[in-house]
């Protein structure tokens, strides 16, 4: 029995279950990793993952079950676990099962030439990347990693309504880290590159870029403590985005967790500041054409030039504020619940180049990476204070490296603060981009 045939038959047995309404939600994943150091295979990882979800409405309570057995026995047991979950409940919360947009944009998340590219060749690929590296300067000492991850899934979701829907996606990600050491300084270096065109990767600009990353950061050199315009390479600003997401979403602040409540339509942000979602956006390998629910997605702006369009809703969300959906509920597996999160958020790229900004700081920090996001971030109130790397800026010219530095700020004024926006956006894996921005000020303090 194939997939399609499964879920209609479920549908089937549990509308006569005496179910109102129902969902199943299918979903596949498959990816191979492959780690290189010195030019031998140091690790080979496959990974599979699938299962079927059922969502359905049983006397007037949202009942869920999941199972990996796709087979005639797992039928009746979604069924009952569906039923006992419901009864858990303590009361109708309000949702429903979806009965599906008018139109989707159909946009292809799978390459079939990706998908092709024999194995083999993928792993010549990375080791010659590795090697590529090595080669580039006599400073460089080794590799941290060197790694290949290609990924490719498939999902489908159906309903009793009538909705049936699926796509396709797959990527590939190359992750990079390099060693590098000068007399007794030792510094390391990340890149990453994503995409679905293996044609358009090149060894030699890959390589380059990695060692680059690695050996600009030798000749560190200490600066005063305190207060410095910042521009926020793209990585290091899609990074802190990723972080704080959670103050969009709807689901947050109808529960007081977020501090945009209340303020949609209210200037939150610098007018440099438009954040846009796009799940059709080419530079990234994420995105879908329908969300959690089934709902079609489409790009929408959350801020525009400053000014809160809207938060990121799923239909339970914008029910209860009397607005429509914006397409962001979210499964993170068939296992999950519906939660809500972006697609590809990032921030809207302006004119000038990242070489623009910084000649236009006079004394400042370039900021190139964060660390301990997660612990030195609040997302309620907004604080930070993280570890970050990067340069001094002098007179609108890198000067040299820092000593390992420690951010603090406020991301809600971190917001309002950003004075210009670059044009060079970057996608992060995950979905979140950003291109560099120059921001009023930021404290640092350098150990």
């Amino acid at each position: 029995m194939n997939i399609t045939e499964y879920q209609r038959d479920l549908l089937n047995k549990a509308m006569d279950a005496d179910f109102k309404e129902v969902e199943v939600y299918y979903e596949r994943s498959e990816s191979f990793q492959c780690m290189i150091f010195e030019g031998e295979i140091d690790s080979y990882e496959t990974s599979e993952d699938g299962g079927l979800g059922l969502r359905g409405l049983y006397k007037g309570k949202m009942g869920y079950a999941y199972t990996e057995k796709i087979d005639e026995d797992s039928i009746s047991f979604l069924i009952d676990k569906a039923k006992a979950n419901a009864h858990v409940l303590d009361e109708d919360d309000g949702t429903d099962i979806f009965e599906g947009s008018k139109d989707y944009r159909g946009y292809e998340f799978y390459s079939e030439e990706l998908a092709n590219v024999p194995i083999p060749e993928k792993i010549e690929l990375i080791k010659s990347i590795e090697k590529k590296v090595l080669e580039y300067d006599p400073r460089i000492v080794t590799l941290n990693y060197c790694i290949l991850q290609d990924f490719s899934g498939d999902r489908v979701m159906a309903n009793n309504k009538g909705l049936s829907l699926k796509e396709k996606k797959n990527g590939l990600i190359i992750y990079v880290s390099t060693v590098v050491k000068d007399r007794e300084e030792m510094k390391t270096g990340s890149f990453i590159k994503m995409t679905r065109d293996f044609c358009s990767l090149d060894a030699d600009e890959i390589a380059r870029e990695a060692a680059e990353e690695a050996l600009s950061n030798l000749g560190e050199k200490s600066i005063p403590s305190g207060k410095y315009p910042i521009i926020m390479r793209h990585n290091a600003a899609a990074s802190l985005l990723a972080t704080f997401t959670p103050i969009f979403s709807a689901e947050n602040t109808q529960k007081d967790q977020s501090l945009l409540k209340g303020k949609v339509g209210v200037k939150v942000a610098s007018e440099f500041f438009t954040l846009l979602d796009d799940p059709f956006h080419p530079d990234a390998v994420d995105g879908s054409n329908f969300d959690g629910e089934g709902v079609a997605t489409k790009k929408r702006a959350i801020v525009s030039n400053g000014i809160l369009e809207t938060l990121l809703h799923n239909r339970k969300t914008a029910k209860i504020e009397g607005v429509e959906t914006t397409g962001h509920a979210h499964k993170a597996s068939y296992k999950s619940t519906l939660t809500i999160a972006p697609l590809n958020l990032y921030i809207a790229q302006g004119e000038r180049t990242k070489e623009d900004l910084i000649s236009s700081v006079s004394d400042g920090v370039l900021i190139t990476g964060l660390s301990g996001l997660h612990s030195g971030t609040n997302t309620i109130s907004g604080d930070f204070s993280i570890a970050a790397t990067g340069f001094h800026i002098k007179n609108g010219d890198i000067s040299s490296s820092v000593k390992q530095m420690t951010i603090a700020g406020n991301f809600f004024n971190f917001m309002k603060d950003i004075e210009e926006v670059g044009s060079d956006l970057h996608f992060q894996p995950g979905g979140y981009g950003s291109p560099s921005l120059r921001v009023k000020e930021l404290s640092v303090t350098v150990d």
